[in-house]
């Protein structure tokens, strides 16, 4: 998203992190769904803030949606909006655009989509990016489908449309074959609650039980905020359909060697939630654990930068032996954003969200711990935090490999060029920061955290490929577009 000149953004470290594109959730069997919907979104906020919106069938008012820009909290809460989603199914999506218009969105490329099709209608909710979207929007508008927006998502509708299968399910197997890249589904009939993973599984989809019904949801935390058992992940190349009948499931797709997405366990999931049957807390854990093997340095405390850097910090100073200290303190009461014409004032957006604890600080030699590196900008707008409050010196220990390659499987990624690993070593990096050092945990270090095994060169476990530029699906558009694959060592 663009920021006018005069609009302070108070989330500065949160800029320089790579974003999910969305979450998805749905409920069908219990009164008030859409209320149900809207606090399982709230619990999926970190997964897009840009905008949300919610479908609801009721029997007698049929299809209902509300869609609307900004936060949960400040759209579904109030009695007057939900009154307008009556029924006991409901599916919702909250956003963080990757593909459609930047800094330029419009309501209509807010989800879920809503179609009308000759055996009724149905609405969809997608997280995760299509990679060949370019081509089949081509296609479809040269044999006259006209699009309301610029989601990549929305050919998906488009698809199921032109397809000559007799039901809504087996119209989204169809439409779902001519797909590329990645996708986890919420849909949603009068009558069916549908979710759908691609084959390789590459974003996250979980389902659970609530009282009579059932729910949906990119993740456990959802389901807990509801007080929803948690049954089991949707299995890649799973589709469910659930009726108050039950659930059906079938594998519609041609079988594919999962590649779940390794930086879910990184970054974008909540600590709170489970994966893979772990609690992505202790992984995280884990993760710094394995980095403190990796990379010791010899160091007075252990610093994580909040909030994402916490449970790797944690994970470093148990193995480590260095004390753990809450050298950063994150104002969580700050707006996301204010109008300040002052320049002065502007220049201070870095310490209004964020503030070192100076008496910790000072005269230490300090370990931060971070998950990541894109840019570079955050990393080093803390240094100079760190180093302003008395620091004797700044290490930079990363938790996750160097990010030398974008990701278009339903992540926010700069272009290459931006990316500071893609252009410079280690090292260079080092020296780019100006830390006293800096290192990144390997790719094996973080199979070996996550799954206990190092990486299988022949056979990846999981989708790294912003780390390797190890592709699972080719990136169709973006190769027709001048984008260059890694070639072979």
């Amino acid at each position: 998203m663009t920021h006018s000149t005069d609009q302070l953004h108070t989330e500065p470290f949160d800029d320089d992190k790579l974003k999910e594109e969305c979450g998805v959730f749905g409920v069908l069997g219990t009164r008030d769904a859409a209320n149900f919907t809207a606090l399982g979104l709230h619990a999926l906020q970190h997964r897009g803030q840009e905008a949300g919106g919610i479908v609801a069938h009721d029997a007698k008012q049929g299809f209902n949606s509300v869609r609307r820009f900004g936060y949960v909290r400040d759209n579904f809460t109030s009695a007057k909006v939900m009154e307008q989603l009556p029924g006991d199914l409901a599916i919702g999506h909250v956003r963080y655009s990757t593909s459609g218009s930047k800094g330029n969105t419009a309501i209509r490329d807010v989800q879920p989509f809503f179609g009308e099709f000759s055996m009724g209608g149905a609405a969809i909710a997608h997280n995760g990016n299509i990679t060949n979207a370019d081509e089949l929007r081509k296609e479809l508008i040269e044999r006259g489908s006209i699009f309301q927006s610029s989601s990549d998502s929305e050919c998906i509708i488009h698809l199921m449309a032109r397809s000559l299968q007799r039901n809504i399910p087996q119209r989204m197997e169809d439409a779902l074959r001519r797909v590329e890249g990645a996708f986890s589904i919420v849909a949603m009939t009068d009558s069916k609650l549908i979710g759908v993973r691609d084959p390789l599984g590459v974003r996250p989809l979980v389902l659970g039980k609530v009282s009579d019904g059932w729910a949906l949801s990119s993740e456990t935390c959802a389901l807990d905020i509801i007080g929803a058992d948690f049954v089991r992940e949707i299995h890649p190349g799973e589709m469910v359909v659930i009726t108050h009948d039950g659930l059906e499931s079938s594998y519609p797709f041609r079988p594919a060697h999962p590649r779940f997405c390794i930086f879910e366990h990184v970054y974008f999931s909540r600590p709170d939630s489970i994966l893979g049957g772990r609690s992505v807390y202790e992984t995280r854990e884990a993760i710094g654990r394995e980095l403190a093997k990796e990379a010791p340095v010899s160091a007075d405390l252990v610093c994580p930068v909040p909030d994402s850097g916490t449970p790797a910090a944690i994970g470093y100073s148990l193995q480590s032996g260095i004390p753990y200290g809450m050298g950063i303190i994150r104002n969580q009461y700050m707006g996301r954003t204010f109008i300040e014409p002052s320049e002065q004032i502007r220049n201070m957006g870095v310490r209004l969200k964020l503030n070192v604890n100076r008496a910790l600080i000072r005269g230490k030699r300090v370990i931060l711990v971070d998950d990541s590196v894109v840019r570079g900008t955050t990393s080093r707008k803390i240094k100079e935090m760190i180093l302003d409050a008395g620091a004797a010196e700044v290490h930079f220990r990363i938790a996750s490999p160097p990010t030398a390659w974008p990701c278009f499987y339903g992540v926010d990624t700069p272009q290459r060029e931006k990316l500071l690993a893609a252009t410079m070593s280690e090292e260079e990096m080092q020296h780019h920061l100006c830390v006293d050092s800096l290192k990144f945990i390997t790719l094996d270090g973080l199979y070996r955290a996550v799954s206990g095994t190092n990486r299988d060169n022949k056979q990846p476990q999981y989708c790294d490929a912003c780390f390797s530029g190890d592709y699972p699906v080719l990136p169709s558009d973006q190769i027709n577009k001048g984008f260059q694959m890694r070639t072979a060592d």
